[in-house]
């Protein structure tokens, strides 16, 4: 687990939006995976400015997104079909039927999930999957309690995350109480995966996340054993860390050893 502590928010959106820009001009049919979350939505703005400007086209590549609420269809305010589409779809070069979210208004949503899993096989794997991280250390939606080998699923909210995202419903509105999200197991399928975290209030789920027991009560906990998973995040993110510093040199060290194999 590599880990980039960083000065600030901008400073993460910047960070990870040169993982994303520089994979896809490298690999330009690689295949994304994105999510949802005001955490991400920074380095989605870069990503336009990147696209807009010619520093990457995006033209090539496929994204499969984390999650979307059960109940809800692609083209609802709330739905994170919708979400895709304003935050990053419409302003950028990707072909749109390359884009795909979960379908929260399928008939049967136990084979939806089923035929999720397969599409994301078909398309070879994901190539560079996007976290976010929820103050419970939820990742997609695998809420604590979630097996760690788990597969696309329909998952039910906890309490709290209802309550935190219960911002961006109206007070008489439906807000779905459950979702359909890709599984941890799904997740730690990707070939490479980038966590973005700032905040204080990211702080108890990153030090669980980083330097607590691989468990099933902080979902991220997984990505201990990732092969390459690498966490953004920033100062107050930071916070709770024990060996913050050791992290740090760690970074400085690893910034050495690239800069000394580019010029050699």
């Amino acid at each position: 687990m590599q880990i980039v502590i960083l000065e600030n928010a901008e400073a993460v959106a910047a960070h990870g939006a040169k993982v994303f820009i520089d994979k896809v001009n490298a690999a330009p049919a690689s295949v994304l995976g994105l999510a949802t979350g005001s955490t991400p939505v920074a380095l989605y703005r870069k990503l336009i400015e990147a696209n807009q400007s010619g520093q990457v086209s995006f033209k090539d590549t496929r994204s499969f997104n984390l999650d979307e609420y059960l109940g809800l269809s692609g083209d609802h305010p709330q739905s994170y079909r919708h979400f895709m589409q304003e935050q990053l779809f419409k302003h950028i070069d990707i072909d749109m039927n390359n884009t795909f979210v979960p379908p929260g208004d399928a008939a049967n949503p136990l084979t939806a999930c089923e035929e999720y899993d397969a599409s994301i096989a078909n398309a070879g794997g994901i190539d560079l999957q996007l976290l976010g991280i929820g103050r419970n250390g939820h990742i997609g939606f695998n809420e604590p309690s979630s097996g760690l080998t788990s597969r696309t699923r329909v998952k039910t909210l906890t309490p709290a995350t209802i309550e935190d995202n219960a911002r961006f419903f109206e007070a008489d509105e439906f807000q779905p109480h459950l979702s359909i999200t890709m599984g941890i197991g799904t997740i730690m399928d990707s070939k490479k995966v980038v966590l973005l975290a700032t905040g204080e209030s990211k702080a108890t789920a990153i030090h669980a996340t980083v330097e607590g027991p691989l468990s099933a009560s902080c979902p991220a906990s997984a990505l201990q054993m990732h092969k390459n998973a690498l966490l953004i995040i920033d100062e107050a993110a930071a916070q709770k860390l024990a060996h913050k510093e050791f992290y740090k040199h760690i970074e400085r060290e690893n910034q050495k050893l690239m800069a000394s194999l580019k010029s050699a």
